[in-house]
């Protein structure tokens, strides 16, 4: 099974049912954004601090796996030029959708998180990288090519999963109310699922997942060369319905910089 097929066609199903990543920013967002007030998340409720970005975001800026209409337009009409990199077709549209209506210069590339090579190396100022990484089965190639396009001195900002959450039986924890330790980490849907699990994920349009080491997020991007200046965690919105979250952050962002030199 090609999980790019079967995580392209569920994001494409959550555009068609409206997951709250593939809603596309209103226009009161993009004018405000025009004029300087603008901000973004990468994780699910906690902005992004601005002394993140460069001073000037009259930039070049990739947003990696970051399709949907949010964070690409929003720092589109902020001043950045704009690349979104997605796997989802419905996701890009939803880019293209508010480019269009607010007249404003992004690029859509459909592809790989993990495997940029339709990119140049050394092609960006900032990359962000919205909460995606779990779709994929290895997350270092990631951080790899996040180097790669960068310039020197640019930076990278990134949202992950808390990989302790994978541990629970999250069907149980959101149904039946009980926190049950039932898998050992690192976790991988596909390696659990049959036939009969699969064919759920389709008609839901779940995505597959995988857990990733906190060696693999934090350490696999200082392998890559990184130097990390900055770090925080983050989880649902304080009324959310969610006992995993109740109990431990599930997610985390860092910022990291491509040194001046190698």
């Amino acid at each position: 099974m090609d999980y790019l097929d079967f995580n392209r066609e569920a994001w494409d199903h959550n555009v068609r049912t409206g997951n709250r990543w593939t809603l596309p920013v209103d226009r009161d967002t993009v004018a405000r954004a025009r004029r300087g007030d603008w901000s973004i998340v990468l994780t699910p409720t906690r902005p992004v601090p601005r002394d993140w970005f460069p001073s000037d975001l009259a930039c070049d800026l990739l947003a990696l796996a970051g399709g949907g209409g949010q964070q690409g337009p929003v720092l589109a009409a902020a001043g950045a030029r704009v690349t979104v990199v997605d796997n989802s077709p419905a996701q890009l549209a939803q880019d293209r959708a508010v480019a269009a209506r607010e007249d404003l210069d992004l690029v859509t590339l459909q592809g790989d998180m993990a495997d940029l090579a339709a990119l140049d190396d050394a092609g960006f100022d900032v990359v962000i990288h919205p909460v995606a990484n779990c779709f994929v089965p290895e997350v270092r190639p990631v951080w790899r090519e996040c180097y790669r396009v960068l310039r020197p001195g640019g930076c990278l900002l990134a949202g992950f999963c808390n990989p302790a959450p994978y541990v629970f039986d999250w069907e149980r924890a959101e149904n039946d109310r009980v926190l049950e330790v039932t898998h050992r980490l690192p976790h991988a849907d596909v390696a659990e699922l049959d036939e009969a699990g699969l064919d759920r994920y389709r008609r839901e349009g779940w995505p597959l997942e995988w857990s990733h080491s906190l060696d693999d997020q934090l350490g696999g991007q200082l392998a890559a060369g990184f130097i990390m200046t900055s770090f925080f965690e983050d989880n649902y919105a304080a009324d959310a319905d969610d006992l995993i979250a109740a109990h431990m952050p599930m997610f985390m962002a860092t910022r990291a910089l491509k040194p001046e030199t190698a």
